[in-house]
């Protein structure tokens, strides 16, 4: 098993040398280098008005704000939406849930509200205190093989060239998309940029450990049933578990060209998992499972944090990960949460008097 190769008498200046040579590895050899961060033509513009929602009617006192974000690239030009739903009536800026939304966005984040679904339960989001954010993955890039073809690839990516074998893939592009709200929050002042994490289930909680990794501006990552290529070690390859081979065969354009080679090596590969998750010290992460979900590897999510643990011990912190496995199948319930807004409270993002330091 590949270690971090740091211990509790390793200093910060050391491991954050090296926490820049891992990603590196991570970058090179399966999510891909982007050719963009910030573009200099990004901008934000209202869909609509902003909307005052009120209870009994819509089950929370919110400010909605639905947002375009429209940028251009030296091959063309595109925009993806996102909707935020703001508590009202706080005292200072609330802190804020970004979600990675990978399903029917009709259905999963209505900004109506008049379809609900707990995978993005933003009247109990709101209720605790917390900003709910959330934009569909595939306004950024078709989560399909003509996705190089598609949203931030077609603006930044030229179309006379072949790809480059470290050249991104559409995780890194959906990341992209994350940090791009980031920028918009920056400028909201109802909102507390310094307590703002990003979450994501299966490929959403693959592409928020990234976005988490890439981008430090985001205080915590949550990582929902992601499996091979998420939260899950390469090296554990139980029953009925998700490999490199699978997953690449089923979705090339998610990985940087280099990680074909790890086909059918996934206990050679000279990387693994935990070195993603050890990206987010001191920062805090979170990592979930479900007890009826053997595709993703639970044992192998659950590994992979106690793996990363000691780049947190580096900055003397501790208590930063979670962990937990709930009942259940492959999915991202209220439960799972309730279970993230506990841990954020814990930790003062709310100011709670015995939240930990």
């Amino acid at each position: 098993m590949p270690s971090l190769g740091i211990t509790s008498g390793t200093d910060v200046a050391a491991w954050e040398k090296q926490r820049t040579v891992l990603l590196d590895t991570l970058l090179t050899e399966e999510y891909g280098r982007r050719p963009v961060e910030r573009p200099d033509s990004l901008k934000f513009e209202k869909v609509y008005p902003d909307a005052k929602l009120r209870k009994p009617k819509y089950g929370m006192d919110a400010v909605r704000k639905v947002m375009f974000c429209r940028y251009k690239g030296p091959f063309g030009e595109d925009n993806f939406r996102f909707t935020a739903f703001i508590p009202s009536g706080a005292k200072g800026p609330v802190p804020a849930f970004v979600f990675i939304c990978n399903r029917n966005p009709g259905v999963n984040i209505d900004p109506t509200r008049k379809q609900k679904s707990e995978f993005w339960p933003a009247e109990e989001i709101v209720n605790r205190g917390y900003a709910a954010i959330a934009f569909w993955n595939e306004q950024l890039a078709s989560d399909h093989h003509t996705a190089f073809s598609t949203g931030v690839f077609r603006c930044f990516d030229d179309p006379s060239k072949p790809r480059a074998a470290d050249a991104w893939g559409v995780l890194s592009a959906w990341a992209w998309g994350a940090s791009r709200v980031m920028d918009w929050i920056e400028t909201e002042p109802s909102i507390d940029k310094d307590h703002v994490a990003v979450v994501g289930h299966s490929r959403g909680g693959k592409t928020a450990l990234l976005a988490g990794a890439t981008d430090r501006r985001f205080a915590m990552a949550v990582s929902n049933c992601s499996g091979c290529s998420g939260a899950k070690m390469h090296r554990y390859v139980g029953p009925r578990v998700e490999l490199i081979d699978r997953i690449y065969a089923a979705c090339p354009f998610w990985f940087c060209p280099n990680f074909a080679k790890w086909r059918g090596k996934d206990t050679e590969v000279p990387f693994d998992q935990h070195w993603l998750v050890a990206q987010m010290a001191p920062r805090l992460v979170y990592v979930n499972s479900a007890e009826g979900d053997p595709w993703a590897g639970p044992k192998g999510e659950k590994e992979s944090v106690d793996l990363a643990e000691p780049a947190w011990t580096v900055y003397g912190r501790n208590g930063c990960t979670a962990y937990h496995c709930r009942a259940g199948i492959h999915d991202l319930k209220l439960e799972d949460w309730n279970r993230f807004m506990d841990f954020t409270d814990a930790h003062g993002w709310r100011g709670i008097e015995n939240a930990k330091q």
